[in-house]
């Protein structure tokens, strides 16, 4: 490599570097000062894991901030990660009552402060339970994961998490740009996680590198954890092109990988509109695109991106086709992509979830050129895994007990992306950390309900 590619690959790299600055002591001093500590708040309420924000950010106001990053991390095993990549416009920032009269208290960024100096004072905030003599297997080792195991190891079980990647962590440590979530803030929450005893068999595959009939043997539960997995085909000619990603392994890449030149000066598409389209998009720029389009089929009214991601693209320079949808990939001799026949959409009445139907219309195609085509059109799940657990699902989605996250086998429990869908969870990483806590409690209840009379 020469020392002007060099240069430039430096210069990409940065790109990759958080987009928001840390708050300063004073600025979170400032804030948490603003902060009016109300009693029966409501943004506890807009919490999905319930974390005490007046607390802790009381204890930020105080100096306090191991007591601060504690209350965050015993209410959300995976907080530091949140901090960053929570919708708190829509949720506690949301329900902040000082959006009646001046601005919500920043909570997002107090918590990252708090959990930041826990991460740079390498705390180590908790301890695992006395042992009880029982074993929990949980696949995947994703947010849900992480925290289920995190609650059940201070109850005393003796955890192993499988995990197929070669590090634990799951979409925070894999599928979350790096410059809104680096890995070390993943990293870190692993190793929380670790500090309590749980063993990470991690590089391990259930259903190749040990069976399911193996697991459920040797343990008395298990957790399905397991997420979803690539993003499924367009269905149109010319996916087999060089120059066509799955948004997911993009993304992936970017953060495993070093970072390369061969975005520079070139046009892109993705396929879809929803959060990670927005990363594969943002990330095209970052890696040096000329020129960066999304294309999506329905209208903005129904993209499933959040408001802020959709600023942010905006902010990038990313441009949004509404009411396309590709129809052709096209290629050169050499098999590389140059451009993608699109058509363009009306939306009909609504079907049976509610959302209008795109329908094409007809006569309407057009070409774009472009260089690189990146689907993020959702992803496929594990059904053959899910499978041979002999639990019952719909389409991949797994069917659970809402009150207590078991499977129809009553062995096994499930949380996180595998039970999201059919009216079922949100797709979020404090959602799933939420499930996973709540999965735990529940296999608590089963495996020793006597501890739990007598607590």
């Amino acid at each position: 490599m020469s020392n002007s590619s060099s240069v430039l690959v430096e210069v990409l790299s940065r790109n990759f570097e958080e987009a928001e600055p840390p708050l300063s002591k004073q600025e979170a001093l400032d804030e948490a000062n603003r902060c009016l500590f109300c009693y029966d708040a409501p943004c506890i309420q807009a919490c999905p894991t319930g974390i005490d924000i007046p607390n802790f950010i009381k204890k930020i106001a105080s100096g306090n901030l191991l007591g601060s990053s504690k209350t965050i991390m015993t209410a959300n095993p995976v907080g530091a990660s949140c901090a960053r990549v929570c919708p708190t416009e829509e949720l506690c920032e949301g329900a902040c009552v000082l959006n009646h009269s001046t601005k919500p208290i920043m909570i997002g960024n107090l918590q990252r402060y708090a959990t930041d100096w826990a991460i740079n004072n390498e705390a180590t905030l908790f301890e695992a339970g006395k042992t009880n003599g029982k074993r929990v297997a949980i696949i995947g080792g994703g947010p849900g994961g992480l925290s289920a195991a995190r609650e059940l190891a201070r109850m005393g079980y003796k955890v192993t998490i499988f995990e197929a990647e070669k590090e634990a962590g799951g979409l925070n440590t894999y599928g979350i740009v790096s410059f809104r979530l680096p890995q070390k803030i993943s990293y870190w929450e692993v190793n929380q996680v670790k500090s309590l005893n749980v063993e990470i068999k991690t590089n391990t595959k259930v259903g190749t590198d040990i069976l399911p009939s193996e697991i459920l043997e040797n343990y008395d539960s298990v957790l399905l954890a397991i997420g979803m997995s690539s993003v499924p085909n367009l269905g149109i000619e010319g996916e087999e092109l060089n120059g066509v990603h799955d948004a997911i392994q993009f993304v992936k890449n970017t953060k495993t990988e070093s970072i390369s030149d061969q975005f520079i000066g070139k046009k892109a598409v993705v396929i879809g509109a929803g959060n990670t389209a927005i990363d594969a998009a943002t990330c095209s720029v970052r890696l040096g695109a000329e020129n960066v389009k999304i294309l999506y089929r329905r209208t903005k009214d129904e993209m499933t991106a959040y408001d802020f991601e959709y600023e942010f693209a905006k902010q990038d320079g990313v441009e949004f086709r509404w009411l396309t949808a590709p129809k052709k990939i096209i290629g050169d001799q050499e098999g590389n992509v140059i451009g993608i026949e699109c058509i363009k959409m009306i939306l009909s009445e609504a079907g049976e979830d509610g959302r209008k139907r795109p329908l094409a219309l007809e006569g309407s195609e057009f070409v774009l050129e472009v260089d690189a085509v990146i689907k993020a059109i959702g992803q496929s799940r594990y059904i053959d895994l899910i499978e041979q657990f002999n639990i019952s699902h719909e389409d991949g989605v797994v069917t659970i007990d809402p009150l207590t996250h078991q499977t129809s086998n009553e062995k096994v429990f499930a949380c996180g992306d595998v039970i999201f869908g059919k009216g079922q969870g949100e797709a979020m990483v404090v959602s799933a950390a939420q499930q996973g806590k709540e999965s735990a409690y529940a296999i608590h209840r089963k495996l020793s309900p006597k501890a739990i009379e007598t607590a």
